[in-house]
């Protein structure tokens, strides 16, 4: 039973603010932060089960906004990719640790920004180039996999997409556009296992209204962020997050 209580709210409620700004207008990277601090009043599977609902109305709020502005072969990748990502989750939900998952996806986002400031700062002489084709769906089976176990899918599709050199509104137009259809993907296992309840379905009715602010605040800003500050809030994002996996892994 959740208990509707000040304390669960006064968690509950910036965090799927949070969540909605994140993936309406940051690539969703951080969104997935949601999760944790809901796992903080709540039964971990509970809270997955009352994010995945907001998470697809905010997928639903932000697909007008960003509309056939995403670079179709990079989300046809990912998406492809993160189809047997999400099947290997739903086999494994009750078996993998996720905390290795957890700790290998923190230390990829975080090398993947150490490897780019060091060839930004000519630390290191490389030639930036995008990663091969088989990188797109290796990062949507990865996404797929992480997705569905801890809604943190985002960072190995950040890590792929920075690559790829795209424009912050494609590169956000893609990610909207990716997770839209992971998290469809998601939702028939989800129910099957019984991860949503009456509980979490009255929650998501109270906590809808504040997703959505998020989302229109997540488009509103990502127009009036320059693109360098863009990405350059994208790399915060992604050594945070990337950080934040590594924490729960090891604690």
């Amino acid at each position: 039973m959740l208990s509707f209580d000040p304390v669960f709210f006064a968690l509950a409620i910036p965090a799927v603010t949070f969540a909605g700004i994140s993936k309406g207008g940051f690539g969703s990277g951080a969104a997935f932060a949601a999760t944790p601090i809901l796992a903080l009043a709540v039964e971990p599977a509970t809270a997955l089960g009352l994010m995945l609902p907001l998470l697809m109305l905010v997928d639903l709020a932000t697909l007008g906004p960003y509309w056939r502005k995403w670079d179709g072969l990079a989300a046809r990748r990912l998406i492809l990719g993160s189809v047997p990502g999400v099947a290997l989750g739903a086999m494994l939900y009750r078996l993998a640790d996720p905390d290795l998952f957890r700790l290998l996806i923190g230390g990829i986002a975080i090398a993947f920004v150490a490897w780019q400031l060091s060839v930004r700062l000519r630390l290191v002489r490389f030639r930036a180039r995008p990663f091969p084709p088989a990188a797109g769906g290796l990062a949507g089976l990865a996404a797929g996999f992480t997705s569905f176990v801890s809604h943190a899918g985002g960072p190995p599709v950040a890590v792929y997409m920075l690559s790829l050199g795209l424009g912050k509104t494609a590169f956000q137009a893609t990610t909207v556009l990716t997770f839209w259809v992971i998290n469809i993907l998601k939702f028939g296992p989800y129910a099957a296992m019984g991860i949503f309840t009456w509980d979490t379905a009255k929650a998501d009715l109270m906590l809808a209204p504040f997703a959505l602010i998020g989302a229109w605040l997540g488009v509103r800003a990502h127009w009036l962020v320059p693109e360098r500050l863009f990405f350059a809030i994208t790399y915060v994002l992604l050594v945070l997050t990337g950080s934040k996996l590594i924490w729960d892994a090891l604690g």
